[in-house]
């Protein structure tokens, strides 16, 4: 499957890291691994607060919001992966992070796991 509009998702570096189609959250391997709500939040798909979507399309967190929100409930999961585009545009160049602002895709990426994996999992059972 192959949503309409796939955003590339950067990391600081430059790389594309994962794609959003709103308000899913997939990785390089096109599994479903959070979503954004209107207000730019990221959630896992385990209701785990991640941190902001930012204006560049990166993934970002502050330091000091580790514990500050809620979990909440995802949305309903879409239909199977997705097909990832062969080329993606290049990413723009990024600001520099302020200091307490970090990269989630780059230093946090567990924050992200596909749907099976993580720490935030319900007990099967």
């Amino acid at each position: 499957m192959t949503p309409a509009h796939l955003t590339p998702v950067y990391t600081t570096r430059g790389d594309v890291d994962a794609f959003l189609s709103f308000p899913y959250i997939y990785n390089r391997q096109g599994e479903w691994i959070g979503w954004v709500t209107k207000d730019r939040l990221v959630y896992s798909v385990h209701g785990l607060y991640v941190g902001y979507y930012s204006k560049d399309n990166r993934v970002l967190r502050k330091q000091s919001d580790a514990f500050s929100q809620e979990r909440r409930n995802p949305p309903a999961a879409p239909q199977g992966r997705i097909t990832i585009p062969a080329h993606v545009p290049l990413a723009p160049l990024m600001a520099e992070l302020p200091f307490g602002v970090i990269d989630v895709l780059l230093e946090l990426p567990d924050l992200l796991p596909p749907m099976d994996f993580g720490e935030g999992r319900e007990d099967m059972g």
